[in-house]
């Protein structure tokens, strides 16, 4: 039985009067690449808002090239369907998947008619439409590290998380991509992938058409996975028009310059427009604008590891944020005696102390060091924990910042479990 208690979050600022002011810094003539890339994301609102499919709020224009598509894809075609949807039934399902095509090339019919019929046979040779019921057993170390779906966006978006740091180790590298048929095989399992995330689209107006891809590009070897990358992009881009809402790129290093300039011949300008970019160390803090801390992977600042997906769907947590110079408490209140209580805190590229007590109701009692103090480096996880009280009282969860001025991003859960007490 789960019981719910109020919680109290005090802040006790540190003195700023013995805070060094730190001096502006002379400011480059000439700003960087990556540099202008992050300026220009800042003006961009965190809730992304889909273009509509709506017929109703189309403009003339585009009303009738929907029409003028269906038209020739009827001449030209006697029946086709795309992720079990008839394009030719006339219904408001098969509009959504044009519109992705008509967007894709800028609302100009015979270009997006050709982009249609090339990618119909694509999926045909290829074999996309039967490609989720296919065992790719020898990727099972790359699920939940490579590529996967993990949770949703605060937008309802399902997320698809994208990490190629492990390729730097050479043997694995040459497991995965050694020759032909190998990089062949290791296509077909991240479209895959792709596929898992598109079969939990709406595809109907109003409804969530898109998904969200976040890429982490630490410790991604770039020379090596330029010829997997160049084709898994195009082929993306080809067959997946307005597939993508939101691409976040996340652990971006000094190079992502060079590695943008060798992807930007491959996308086309509404592409681009969709990116995020966030540095090393600003993970949590980007990912948090975007998605809610239960959906987010521990290893990026969140609660959400995969043992969870057993336990059905993500318990909430609750936000808060520590700014620099302060400590925060978390109070937990109103447990029981016997009760058992379990929780999840994380704080976003951490570098600061936390501990965890519990101080009983009684008079004479002594407050309980559950987890003494401790520096948390930056790249731990969230802490999971739990402590069965004997006595009444509250539990406190402290994070202190009071060493660092950089604020930060941070969130917990928990829930308390009464003691099942059997009478005589």
């Amino acid at each position: 039985m789960d019981s719910s208690s109020p919680i109290t979050v005090q802040k006790a600022l540190k003195s700023q009067e013995s805070a060094p002011q730190s001096s502006p810094k002379p400011q480059s003539l000439k700003k960087s690449f990556v540099t202008s890339l992050m300026e220009a994301t800042t003006l961009r609102t965190p809730s992304f808002k889909e273009d509509s499919y709506f017929t109703s709020h189309l403009k003339p224009s585009e009303k009738k090239a929907l029409q003028e598509l269906k038209d020739k894809l009827q001449s030209s075609s006697s029946s086709c369907s795309m992720w079990g949807i008839p394009l030719l039934g006339g219904d408001e399902k098969a509009d959504v998947i044009l519109l992705k095509f008509l967007r894709a090339r800028d609302f100009k019919v015979s270009d997006s008619l050709h982009m249609l019929e090339k990618c119909l046979s694509w999926r045909k040779e290829f074999g996309a439409d039967t490609i989720l019921e296919e065992d790719f057993s020898g990727f099972k170390e790359l699920e939940g590290v490579v590529a996967y779906m993990n949770g949703y966006d605060r937008d309802g978006h399902p997320v698809c998380y994208n990490a190629y740091g492990v390729f730097k180790d050479k043997e694995m590298y040459e497991k995965i991509f050694g020759d032909e048929e190998k990089l062949k095989k290791f296509l077909r399992w991240r479209v895959q992938v792709l596929e898992r995330g598109i079969e939990q689209l709406h595809f109907k107006p109003g409804g969530i058409n898109s998904i969200i891809q976040v890429t982490d590009l630490k410790d991604m070897p770039k020379r090596e996975l330029r010829v997997a990358s160049n084709q898994i992009l195009s082929l993306f881009q080809d067959n997946y028009p307005e597939m993508v809402a939101r691409k976040i790129f996340i652990n971006v290093p000094w190079y992502f310059s060079v590695l943008y300039s060798m992807f930007s011949p491959f996308l086309t300008q509404r592409t681009k427009s969709k990116f995020v970019i966030s540095k090393e160390g600003n993970v949590a803090e980007t990912l948090y604008k975007f998605i809610r801390p239960e959906d987010i992977p521990v290893q990026y600042g969140g609660l959400s590891r995969p043992t969870d997906l057993q336990n059905g769907p993500p318990k909430p947590a609750s936000e808060f944020t520590v700014k620099g110079g302060e400590k925060v408490n978390i109070q937990i209140e109103g447990i029981e005696g016997g009760a058992t209580i379990t929780w999840d805190i994380v704080v976003g590229g951490w570098d600061l102390e936390y501990s965890a007590e519990f101080v009983p109701n009684g008079e004479g009692s002594y407050t309980i060091a559950v987890e003494k103090p401790r520096k948390i480096a930056a790249s731990e996880e969230a802490i999971h924990n739990s402590f069965t009280s004997k006595e009444a009282g509250k539990m406190v969860l402290s994070v202190d910042n009071t060493a660092s001025r950089k604020r930060k991003v941070a969130a917990y859960r928990y829930i308390v479990r009464k003691s099942a007490t059997i009478s005589a």
